[in-house]
């Protein structure tokens, strides 16, 4: 069985506590990720649409470091606070993915770690 690796992720905001993703075999599983900057500067302050794009950057520079695009991913989790973000969330999803069709599952929630986050969106990929 090969072990686990840890990926190293360039221009992503700094972690506490948890790392970016890591990788175990073809699979590979990514955090959460929020509209935070490379800086560790939440982008978008109360509009869900500007930090699903921030999001989804920040997931395609984690996939890029493991040598993965969207293509790869096979499972999207996404949490988000106001059901009323949703269909800013899916416009960004589609800009994303271009077209690829991951398994989903989006999730209202009464929060997240900070009240500044209004989406949070998790991945897992098979590697190439």
């Amino acid at each position: 069985m090969a072990k686990a690796q840890l990926i190293s992720v360039a221009g992503t905001h700094p972690t506490r506590g948890y790392a970016h993703a890591w990788r175990a075999g073809d699979l590979l599983f990514i955090s959460g990720q929020v509209a935070m900057n490379a800086q560790g500067e939440v982008v978008g302050r109360g509009d869900t649409g500007a930090q699903a794009e921030q999001v989804f950057a920040n997931l395609k520079k984690v996939l890029a470091a493991a040598g993965a695009t969207f293509r790869d991913v096979i499972k999207l989790t996404i949490l988000c606070t106001d059901p009323a973000g949703i269909p800013a969330i899916r416009e960004a999803r589609n800009r994303a993915l271009e077209g690829h069709t991951p398994a989903s599952t989006l999730m209202v929630v009464a929060g997240l770690a900070s009240s500044d986050y209004l989406v949070e969106i998790e991945a897992v990929a098979v590697v190439p």
